[in-house]
């Protein structure tokens, strides 16, 4: 069973960038993009789109960033009352050493 659960994702893997290939093969016509100011820039279509799915993924990762870290902060801040907690419940059910 996981022989072809592995052999699954390697066929998925593989469709996956048979499609992404073919999809830029066939996107090779260049393109203009006009940006403001009479700014312009020339490239192959393939590469535009990618840019943009690269923008877009970093303007996404930029904008979930603050909150990733303030719930990473409230995790540790749980996490180190837990064991506070844990540690104070376990030595108030020992019994004090006598010497």
């Amino acid at each position: 069973m996981k022989q072809l659960t592995w052999l699954l994702k390697w066929i998925l893997r593989a469709a996956i960038f048979f499609t992404l290939l073919a999809f830029a093969l066939n996107n090779q016509q260049v393109v203009t993009v006009n940006f403001f100011f009479g700014r312009d820039w020339q490239a192959s279509l393939v590469l535009v789109v990618l840019a943009a799915f690269t923008l877009g993924l970093a303007a996404g990762v930029l904008a979930m960033l603050p909150r990733w870290l303030k719930q990473r902060r409230a995790a540790r801040q749980a996490r180190r009352q837990a064991v506070a907690d844990s540690e104070l419940s376990l030595s108030t059910l020992q019994p004090p050493h006598e010497s």
